[in-house]
């Protein structure tokens, strides 16, 4: 509407000048035609764009939420079929529970901090992925490093020493890129972390 009210006013303008110019007004009408048509069709362009986008954006919606419910469904047999371990769900969506739990260390990773760890991935059906010792110990510096949203959030939970099993939904794991290596697109997993150790970002300081 905006567009139009414009290009109305451009055309009163414009036949105000060419009166002026004493235009003969056959050319008048054929250049008000031709300015209409033109803004028409630019007009009739657009809209397809914007309802493509829409759908499309809707579908897509409807999409992830399938694949978080279907995803949902898996990770709560697992719960009920581990009936001996205790899980909790932490505000990101995903899953964790203690394999072990450290009993002496006090101290949860904070940003800047340096941690240490070991990684096993394995598929929602319990395969292996990726096995103990195949993924190099990872130094991770807190917060301040590319890495996966349920690792990111992860470690902060954990205490030096501990293990940890992390039911990961495909979307705070390796979402739609995956691992470009064994991992597909939007595969949820489980993934289990143990800390080495973590150095605090004062000690680094420090050094």
């Amino acid at each position: 509407m905006r567009l139009l009210r414009t290009f109305w006013m451009f055309c009163q303008k414009t036949i105000r000048i060419l009166i002026d110019m004493k235009i003969n007004n056959i050319l008048i009408i054929f250049l008000l035609t031709f300015f209409v048509f033109g803004c028409a069709q630019k007009e009739e362009a657009r809209r397809p764009i914007s309802r493509i986008s829409g759908s499309f954006l809707k579908k897509s919606i409807e999409i992830s939420k399938e694949v978080v419910g279907d995803e949902e469904k898996v990770f709560d047999s697992i719960i009920k079929a581990n009936a001996d371990k205790e899980y909790f769900l932490s505000q990101k969506g995903y899953w964790y529970t203690f394999l072990e739990a450290s009993a002496t260390e006090d101290y949860l990773p904070k940003s800047g901090d340096i941690v240490y760890f070991d990684s096993e991935i394995f598929s929602v059906s319990g395969d292996t992925i990726y096995r103990a010792g195949e993924i190099p110990t990872k130094e991770y510096m807190v917060d301040k490093e590319d890495i996966i949203i349920g690792i990111r959030d992860g470690v902060k939970r954990m205490k030096k020493g501990e293990k940890v099993q992390f039911l990961f939904p495909s979307h705070v794991a390796y979402g739609y890129l995956g691992d470009k290596k064994r991992i597909g697109m939007n595969i949820p997993i489980i993934y289990t972390l143990t800390i080495l150790d973590i150095k605090k970002n004062n000690d680094l300081k420090t050094d």
